[in-house]
């Protein structure tokens, strides 16, 4: 496998991209480790990350995009790398194997779909490509991806934000809540219904349009905490009358649902990876405890019912692992791989979920401490059961495809 830049190979760029963050990311992380150990101090009032910790995340960006890295998943033709899905799949996992739950930084160095430069800017029109486009790629401004609403989650083509046209643009009002990176984004994807006829017959009349954060009319209304956290990166975003002129219009007029699924294809895919790497990183936690950890004279590790878990966790994760490369695979030859996106998601999610459970069973209390951070995992895991299509959703299409005769996996 190479590169379509540079002709590096795949572990050339996978190693590359570890030193990289093991020789400034992690030493970043480690200088400012009271920030990210303090919920005080990690968060602000409002419930998003602490300006300390947004100037972090931008430098690392930043920093990224210099090396090469941040874009190295964007398409070419907005001056990204153009790299593969099967290789993403693979960076993906290393990133979380190798720094799991625990660093938060280390994760920034690659452009993710919902925050920043994507195949969306592909589809800019001119005037914003040249006055947005750099700065996403350098890493320096962010954005966030507004489709999901308060009664359209699951069901997006529910969705009740509507871009009405105006002479010299659109107005848009509307609700939208669980957008990732929104309380920091400078610029927002914005999906909304500019054809209610099309709409109700699911066959288009949604629109994408990027509209600044800093629009009249756009407000944050709340960010969204979970498991008791002081603070969060998703938030509801009211727009309330928002004016955008007609080259905010991202791609073609109705026809802005197919690249929001695009979007969460990529999202889906990401997911999968992300979870065979974090799953990895348990299992050796939980091996490593269960070698020196002796109970009635022994390494808990002899006992059947400690290491059976350990055997079970590697087959989910050895068959998550090979359904996540097959899905990138599959990407890289042109196939839609519909059903094997929604089955690859569904199935690595569900075992990295399964690997956290008997990873902090094993680890017995200390699987339930801070210090071991399996809890860390175990939410993340807890939370991507729903992002991106939940696991029912997904078996719903894995079904509907079956049904519709798509037995070639």
């Amino acid at each position: 496998m190479t590169t379509a830049t540079n002709q590096l190979t795949a572990e050339e760029f996978l190693g590359g991209l570890e030193q990289f963050v093991d020789s400034y990311v992690i030493p970043l992380e480690r200088e400012h480790a009271e920030l990210f150990s303090s919920p005080q101090l990690r968060y602000a009032p409002n419930g998003g990350y602490s300006d300390e910790v947004v100037a972090l995340i931008k430098a690392v960006r930043a920093t990224s995009a210099e090396a090469g890295y941040f874009t190295a998943f964007c398409p070419v033709d907005i001056g990204g790398g153009g790299l593969g899905s099967e290789l993403m799949v693979l960076a993906y996992e290393r990133l979380h194997h190798r720094y799991g739950p625990v660093h938060m930084l280390p994760h920034e160095v690659l452009s993710h779909w919902t925050s920043g430069p994507s195949f969306l800017c592909s589809h800019l029109h001119p005037a914003l490509r040249e006055r947005v486009l750099g700065e996403l790629m350098s890493g320096r401004v962010s954005v966030c991806f507004g489709m999901s609403e308060p009664d359209a989650g699951s069901d997006a083509w529910r969705m009740s934000t509507r871009a009405e046209r105006v002479d010299d643009g659109w107005i848009i009002s509307g609700t939208k809540q669980w957008i990732s990176n929104s309380p920091y984004a400078d610029y927002v994807f914005l999906f909304a219904v500019t054809d209610t006829e099309l709409q109700k017959q699911r066959k288009g009349g949604v629109s994408c349009f990027l509209v600044p954060m800093n629009a009249e009319g756009v407000g944050i209304d709340s960010v969204i905490r979970l498991f008791g956290d002081d603070g969060g990166n998703e938030a509801i975003l009211s727009f309330r009358e928002v004016k955008v002129p007609d080259e905010a219009l991202v791609g073609e007029l109705d026809a802005g649902f197919r690249l929001a699924m695009q979007g969460v294809g990529i999202g889906r895919t990401y997911n999968a990876a992300r979870c065979v790497g974090l799953a990895r990183w348990a299992l050796e936690i939980a091996t490593n405890y269960a070698k020196i950890r002796v109970t009635f004279g022994q390494p808990i590790a002899s006992y059947q019912g400690v290491s059976f878990q350990l055997a079970e966790s590697a087959m989910d994760i050895h068959a998550a692992r090979l359904m996540a490369l097959d899905l990138g695979a599959r990407l890289d030859r042109g196939e839609r791989a519909v059903a094997e996106m929604a089955m690859a998601k569904a199935f690595c999610v569900e075992a990295c979920y399964r690997v956290f459970e008997r990873a902090m069973q094993i680890c017995g209390g200390m699987g339930l401490t801070n210090e071991l951070g399996l809890y860390r995992g175990w939410h993340q895991a807890r939370i991507l059961k729903l992002a991106d299509g939940s696991s029912e959703i997904l078996r719903r299409t894995v079904a509907a495809r079956l049904l519709e005769g798509d037995v070639h996996f």
